[in-house]
């Protein structure tokens, strides 16, 4: 059936169809459009989702795959980001570079992100072109080809991207280094770039193993918004997703990261730096799907987000302490960080950054939050959303992580509810929860000289310590 017959289709023949095909047609709530979504699983287990909006010509086609960097193990570490460059290069039925180029001639574009938690592969176009994307889509899926010759170019790419991210780089630098050493036991101090010696050592077979384990339908999901008619979108999968074997489910993570006992601090020491660092990661004890995620939604936007924020007011705008300076949580599968940082300017002083950083940090724990403050935090939030609900690109981003997060889509519409029910209490005693010295690590970058009489000098260099304050 044509793109146009389907949008020429009765209305209550198509829902009839829908149903019959055991797809779920959801009820109508405060977000305009999004009575119109309907969901199907395949046999193979792969959830699809689908939400129509014909205000433009376009559609857009997520695929979530539920691996990252939290998956992985000593060894094989960076798989998940490394798969995100290989998933473009090439299947059994096409060259590599010819997925970019079938797409761009249909007037479509993609990118592609990987995380501690996620994969996630995005596809933009015209919706005349969806049964190409399908097509595509379905191909890397079902046929990626593992050419020795590609998977060496891409190690170099992969390799020479953590150079310029995170050996070249300060705040990557410090970023990886603090995740490591806030983490004992859980997988989540493994970058997600990959370690050096496992960059240099992956084999095809453990290509191969973690692709088939992970790249699999029944552990992803699927998100198509635009300018589409479900039933065509079903129909499609059908065609080429629905014949995609299941695979066993992937092991689960169970390790529970203990109580941390004392804070550990981290300095790095860097002759090619130009500014100190100074930053806390605290741990937050919440994943994504907790119900009390949106108060650590406000305690940071309360802490970071804007310039009348309390660390911007303070160490930026009256202290002049630091060029910028912020806040941000961590939202994944299990409990994550609490991130809080300042960027000082050249010949800075860290120990006054810190003690300024201290003293906003145990400032909220102690008094708490205004309601204005509160209310603003709030404002902020709910104009974040509505802009993610006015786009298709932001439609299927926020179906997708609620499907997977929280592991039903409809949740997604709960945030404003969910932030209108955070009290000034519930700030405060969460930050006096988690700001405490002995619940974070402490990371400052320091600028030092080069000493032309020790070459250790001229390399990176870090120390940590943990005990109890």
């Amino acid at each position: 059936m044509s793109l146009l017959s389907m949008r020429l289709f009765p209305l209550a023949c198509a829902l009839s169809l829908l149903l019959a095909a055991g797809v779920q047609a959801q009820p109508a709530n405060a977000v305009p459009g999004s009575d119109a979504i309907v969901s199907k699983t395949l046999a193979n287990g792969l959830k699809i989702i689908v939400w129509p909006d014909h205000d433009i010509p376009s559609a857009n086609y997520y695929t979530f795959y539920k691996v990252g960097s939290r998956n992985e193990h000593a060894g094989i570490t960076g798989l998940a980001h490394f798969f995100e460059h290989m998933m473009f290069n090439g299947t059994t039925r096409r060259a590599p570079g010819e997925f970019d180029r079938t797409m761009e001639a249909a007037g479509g574009s993609n990118n592609a992100s990987t995380s501690s938690d996620l994969t996630i592969y995005t596809d933009w176009f015209p919706s005349s072109a969806l049964e190409t994307i399908f097509d595509l889509e379905g191909d890397r899926m079902a046929h990626l080809a593992f050419d020795p010759k590609v998977v060496e170019s891409e190690r170099e790419v992969v390799y020479s991207e953590r150079r310029s991210s995170v050996d070249n780089d300060s705040m990557g630098t410090l970023i990886e280094q603090m995740q490591a050493s806030a983490f004992l036991a859980h997988p989540y101090q493994i970058p997600t770039i990959g370690w050096p010696s496992d960059i240099e050592h992956w084999t095809i077979g453990d290509l191969q193993r973690f692709f088939k384990t992970y790249y699999a339908p029944n552990n992803a999901v699927l998100v198509v918004a635009g300018d589409v008619q479900p039933a065509q979108v079903f129909q499609l999968a059908d065609k080429y997703l629905a014949a995609l074997p299941r695979q066993p489910a992937p092991p689960a993570v169970t390790t529970v990261e203990p109580e941390q006992l004392g804070e550990r601090r981290i300095v790095i020491e860097r002759t090619d730096a130009q500014s100190p660092i100074v930053a806390f990661a605290f741990h937050s004890g919440l994943g994504a799907g907790s119900k009390d995620f949106p108060v650590l939604e406000l305690l940071t936007t309360v802490l970071a987000q804007g310039q009348s924020s309390r660390l911007h007011q303070r160490l930026v705008e009256r202290e002049q302490a630091a060029v910028s300076a912020g806040a941000f949580a961590e939202a994944g599968f299990d409990p994550g960080l609490l991130w809080v940082y300042a960027l000082l300017p050249p010949g800075g002083d860290p120990a006054r950054a810190e003690a300024l950083l201290d003293e906003e940090l145990s400032k909220i724990a102690r008094e708490g939050v205004t309601a204005a403050e509160l209310e603003k935090a709030r404002n902020l939030k709910l104009a974040q959303f509505w802009r993610q609900m006015a786009t298709i690109n932001g439609k299927s981003q926020l179906l997708g992580e609620a499907e997977v997060f929280q592991g039903d889509y409809r949740k997604a519409f709960d945030a404003p509810a969910a932030y209108a029910a955070v009290t000034p209490a519930q700030v405060q005693a969460l930050a006096a929860k988690i700001l405490r010295r002995q619940n974070r690590t402490t990371g400052l970058l320091q600028p030092v000289a080069a000493a032309s009489t020790d070459t250790s000098a001229t390399a990176p260099a870090a120390t940590q310590k943990e005990g109890a304050r």
